[in-house]
């Protein structure tokens, strides 16, 4: 009887070893594909070896005195930009009232940021947009906010002084 037990184990254990060998005879031929795939798909580089030759200046050499002053003219043209760019800040004096109420958002000499640009409007044309905006005829609550606590000689003096910013920007950059 223990013979034929060792000979079932003997058996199931060749069994599962064959098994075994067919599943890696299965990798192994999966494996052996995939070579063939990138051995297909290998593409040669072929390097070409070719002397490296030094780059020759196209221009003349440039003295110091040359570069320097082509350094400083650089620079002119870059500030000068820069002072475009930025606009006219603080070109000419603004009341208190204008840089409380209205430069946080017209810029400080009302060439406009968040809210819209302002130098060139006449004072009239100034006045009834304040007008408007204090009775809700137009709609901006943060304009309608500023303006409903103040007097209509208020709105007058900031239309009188808006109206005048076009004038002292040009006298400013004369």
């Amino acid at each position: 009887m223990i013979r034929h037990i060792i000979a079932a184990i003997a058996t199931l254990l060749a069994l599962w070893a064959m098994v075994f060998m067919y599943q890696l005879d299965q990798k192994a031929e999966r494996y052996k594909k995939i070579q063939e795939l990138i051995e297909k798909t290998k593409i040669e580089v072929q390097e070409e070896k070719t002397a490296i030759q030094p780059i020759e200046p196209t221009e003349a050499p440039v003295s110091v005195e040359e570069q320097m002053k082509k350094e400083e003219d650089e620079v002119a043209r870059k500030l000068k930009s820069l002072r475009e760019r930025a606009g006219s800040a603080m070109a000419f004096k603004v009341s208190p009232m204008y840089k409380q109420k209205c430069s946080s958002c017209h810029g400080v000499n009302g060439e406009g940021a968040i809210g819209p640009k302002l130098i060139g409007k006449s004072e009239s044309e100034v006045n009834q947009a304040l007008i408007d905006f204090k009775a809700g005829k137009r709609k901006n609550y943060v304009m309608y906010g500023l303006l409903t606590k103040m007097s209509n000689e208020d709105l007058k003096a900031l239309s009188e002084e808006i109206g005048t910013f076009q004038q002292k920007l040009e006298a400013a950059t004369q």
